[in-house]
């Protein structure tokens, strides 16, 4: 699961990685559900990457309004395929890519909830493997981009594997190695589901959050 993360505004690394610029718009220091963050996209007809902002939280076409997002800003990577919210996403291969510096989970190794970073080793930005979709805004007419992570078990994952309740299943959203980008923007069903587990992710470092000035 991830709730809140940090959105990256390293630009350098985003134009390395994607040839792309961050969107030059005002995003939150820290994103939740409901909040824009930066996600990259590419389109299937012309081949062309771009990044955007999107809300964070996946707002599917047929939705009255867009409180939904408040719970589908992740989507278990083994079902995302047959839930109403995603389908439709899920069937036209509207694979994006999120863009972080890090994000929050909750450990209860102390027996309450403390809220802890994670980022990579290499403390690099990550690229997380997101489904994208549009709603228009019934009352305003706007056309909204929405996002959500998908996520995966992460039972017997080193770093994943502490946080949560420890009755709960551990689960942890996809981060991509850099060398999956392109693949995951241009993948087809069946790449996407060999994709779709924690084998090939990049090395994570964790610490409480209130420690993390020293990660």
């Amino acid at each position: 699961m991830c709730t809140n993360f940090t959105p990256t505004r390293n630009n350098t690394w985003v134009k390395t990685h994607f040839g792309v610029d961050i969107p030059d718009a005002e995003y939150p220091i820290e994103a939740y559900p409901g909040y824009p963050a930066p996600i990259i996209v590419k389109s299937h007809q012309t081949g062309r990457i771009a990044s955007g902002l999107a809300k964070f939280g996946l707002i599917p076409a047929w939705a009255k309004d867009d409180k939904i997002s408040r719970h589908t800003y992740n989507a278990r990577a083994e079902t995302v395929h047959e839930k109403p919210s995603y389908r439709t996403a899920w069937r036209l291969r509207r694979l994006g890519i999120a863009l972080l510096d890090n994000f929050y989970e909750p450990s209860y190794t102390s027996g309450k909830a403390e809220r802890w970073v994670i980022k990579l080793a290499s403390q690099q930005p990550l690229g997380i493997a997101s489904l994208w979709d549009t709603w228009t805004d019934p009352q305003s007419g706007e056309l909204i981009t929405s996002f959500t992570m998908l996520t995966i078990n992460a039972d017997a994952h080193p770093v994943m594997k502490q946080f949560h309740k420890p009755e709960d299943e551990k689960r942890t959203p996809l981060v991509l190695a850099t060398n999956q980008f392109d693949d995951w923007l241009n993948a087809d069903p069946q790449k996407v589901a060999s994709m779709l587990n924690w084998s090939s992710m990049p090395d994570l470092v964790s610490q409480s959050a209130h420690k993390s000035k020293n990660l």
